[in-house]
């Protein structure tokens, strides 16, 4: 198997942050051909997304996690920015891992699918992504 921890700054606002450049860059890296890639967020308040991106579907994914986890007070987890505890909660319903197949060394997506990063924690702007290749 070939790993490789990743650093991608998501600043401070919500984001939906597409991995793809990362991802072909890693399993070029790798020489990969056949096998299976697993990404891996360590966070407890990050999660990971198949998504289309750039056609308004990740402000939707965003908008839907406002209205699904408000960023109120009404979390009993409450360290950090007002509504921080939603944060830690996300990872239940965006979860913190994806497993893609890869075919002759690209991932087997559809054509409008991204593997992204999807991080609403406004207090913590550098997130690490676990990339692992597991060759076929």
């Amino acid at each position: 198997m070939h790993s490789e921890e990743i650093e991608i700054r998501t600043g401070s606002t919500e984001v939906v942050h597409d991995l793809g450049a990362e991802i072909d860059r890693f399993l070029r890296s790798v020489d990969a051909a056949d096998g299976l890639l697993h990404v891996w967020v360590p966070h407890a308040t990050a999660g990971l997304a198949i998504i289309e991106t750039g056609a308004g579907s990740d402000d939707d994914l965003l908008a839907a996690l406002r209205d699904l986890l408000p960023a109120d007070d009404r979390w009993r987890h409450r360290h950090g920015s007002r509504g921080h505890g939603r944060d830690h909660v996300l990872p239940a319903f965006v979860p913190p891992y994806a497993s893609v197949p890869v075919l002759d060394g690209r991932l087997a997506l559809g054509t409008w699918q991204s593997v992204c990063l999807v991080d609403t924690n406004v207090d913590n702007p550098v997130r690490r992504v676990r990339l692992s290749f597991l060759p076929g």
